[in-house]
């Protein structure tokens, strides 16, 4: 039997695996999947979380890039075949989340065949939409995403202020931040917000339903103005 813990580097995950460790909770392996577009504070904190528990995380990373599937993957099923680049994820597609975390957990595990693995899932007790059919310390410890976030703040995480100015750590591209959040990006990160408008530019689907980043560009210079 395996015990994975499934480590997106997220204040409910990060709490997950603290506590599972404090309680002697048994860990085989932690899995962290590197999308290539993560804010360059969650890459520092990966590292110190891996220097505080003195386990090696497994970092996994897509032979295709972030770019590449965005922008030059070639389609070969659907009604879309042979389209060049999968685009923005939607709300229906998102293929980033497949391609750069499911799929490459799926095969890694692959390794393990034969074996029964238990995957532990960083999803707190305030989050029932979530849970399916993995396991969930948070939930059998009964901690809420608040209480995640005040825990690795004793503990000594803070993703120097990162939680401070976005509600989730997601990839710095994703286009499900809310207005409030992309704000934040233009004003905290402008050398992100201006990869976000050329990486606009080359696509065929827009950043969100109701703006383009360039479109973005112009809401939030009036709003200063």
């Amino acid at each position: 039997m395996k015990h994975i813990v499934n480590f997106s580097g997220g204040k409910d995950s990060t709490a997950m695996l603290l506590k599972m460790i404090e309680k002697d909770m048994p860990i085989d392996e932690i899995i962290f999947c590197d999308t290539g577009k993560e804010f360059p504070e969650m890459y520092e904190h990966i590292e110190k979380v891996e220097k505080y528990i003195n386990i090696p995380i497994t970092k996994l990373k897509s032979m295709e890039t972030f770019d590449e599937l965005m922008f030059e993957h070639i389609k070969t099923k659907g009604k879309n075949k042979g389209q060049k680049g999968y685009s923005w994820p939607g709300t229906k597609i998102r293929w980033c989340t497949t391609k750069l975390k499911t799929q490459m957990i799926e095969q890694y595990l692959r390794k393990y065949k034969g074996e029964e693995i238990i995957h532990y899932i960083g999803i707190a007790l305030d989050e029932p939409k979530r849970i399916k059919d993995k396991k969930y310390p948070l939930v059998d410890f009964k901690v809420t995403e608040k209480e995640c976030l005040e825990y690795c703040y004793s503990k000594g995480f803070n993703w120097n202020g990162l939680y401070e100015k976005f509600d989730r750590l997601s990839c710095w591209c994703c286009p499900f931040k809310s207005l409030k959040e992309l704000r934040i990006l233009r004003k905290e990160y402008p050398d992100l917000w201006e990869q976000l408008k050329e990486m606009d530019k080359h696509t065929y689907r827009k950043f969100r339903p109701d703006y383009t980043v360039e479109e973005l560009e112009e809401k939030f210079t009036k709003e200063e103005s």
